[in-house]
């Protein structure tokens, strides 16, 4: 019989409950729309229902339940406030309801931080054998997980790693944040698809179809060549080096990662990237590999990530079987 741990992956439109092993192979998942409009309790009760069925169906010992949600989360209480992508959820204490429903202990951290989690044991981190790494996702919004020494870097409150709110244009559009500029305003899909509309790309990325404008539809069109597209991801390679610059002079560590659906592009936005973060941070300058698009241990490495979609439920999978071992350490 083989141990398990249940990793749930909570997003404003899907919920994705996984059982997996601690070295990482999905037994069994469950994938279901997210009813944000039904409100937070029909959400939870479809996680506490789905975690059960998995459970059930499964032979082997139960090491424990993780849950990643978008934040601002306040950690380790697990209590929600006011996340932009979760309407109605503000204040809900995630962790305790969920345990009310399953009778059962449960472990709660942001997204992305366990999507660089789950990339530091099992994706990029584990195949350099560097315990140390940074991890920007860049989806809807732009996220951030630290992991120092193989743990988590939750700072005081659980708000560690909000560098997608870090302002990097001081007259830039407005965030929901509240601040201007910030990194998340340039480098997320959501950025991408804004930027597009107002270069006048509505139409041309559809292709003369009905067909939503997106940041995958609008990389094809640079891809193909497109001015108008090609300078849009010369703007996310930009905004992402002068992040990526500030980052790396403040922490110095040897793997900085980029996942996310937008990072999919990385042929489209790396070079200008890599030309910022030279510019901008002299610590790069003195520890930058020969190719930067080849990992080069004992040096400042920037690199795609390499779990794809499975990051963010492989680390929530992992969280608790972290916690056990940090117990009985």
């Amino acid at each position: 019989m083989k141990t398990f741990s249940i990793g749930v992956d909570l997003g404003g439109t899907n919920l994705r409950i996984a059982a997996v092993t601690p070295s990482g192979e999905i037994l069994e998942h469950i994938n279901l729309p997210t009813r944000l409009p039904a409100g937070p309790h029909a959400v939870l009760d479809d996680m506490a229902a789905a975690i059960r069925q998995i459970i059930d169906k499964q032979t082997g010992n139960l090491l424990g339940i993780g849950v990643g949600s978008p934040g601002p989360l306040e950690l380790p209480l697990g209590v929600l406030h006011h996340p932009p992508n979760l309407p109605g959820f503000d204040g809900l204490n995630l962790r305790t309801e969920l345990e009310h429903r399953l009778g059962r202990p449960v472990q709660v951290d942001s997204d992305a931080n366990l999507a660089a989690y789950g990339e530091s044991c099992l994706g990029a981190g584990q195949a350099h054998a560097v315990d140390s790494l940074l991890m920007l996702t860049l989806g809807t919004g732009v996220g951030c997980g630290i992991i120092l020494e193989g743990r988590i870097w939750h700072g005081m409150q659980g708000a560690a790693g909000e560098s997608g709110h870090g302002p990097i244009i001081p007259d830039g559009p407005r965030c929901p944040c509240g601040a201007r500029g910030c990194l998340e305003m340039y480098a997320s899909a959501t950025s991408i698809v804004r930027r597009a509309r107002e270069l006048g790309l509505d139409h041309s990325a559809g292709s003369g179809s009905a067909a939503p404008l997106t940041a995958s539809a609008i990389a094809q069109l640079a891809t193909a060549g497109d001015e108008r597209a090609l300078r849009i991801f010369d703007e996310v390679g930009f905004a992402l080096g002068l992040s990526l610059a500030h980052l790396v002079n403040a922490l110095d560590l040897p793997l900085y990662l980029l996942g996310g659906g937008v990072a999919a592009a990385w042929p489209l936005f790396s070079p200008r990237m890599f030309a910022t973060v030279r510019e901008g941070s002299y610590v790069y300058r003195l520890s930058m590999p020969r190719d930067p698009n080849v990992f080069e241990p004992g040096k400042t490495n920037i690199a795609p990530a390499q779990l794809g979609g499975d990051a963010g439920i492989l680390g929530a999978a992992l969280l608790p079987v972290s916690q056990r071992t940090t117990t009985s350490a």
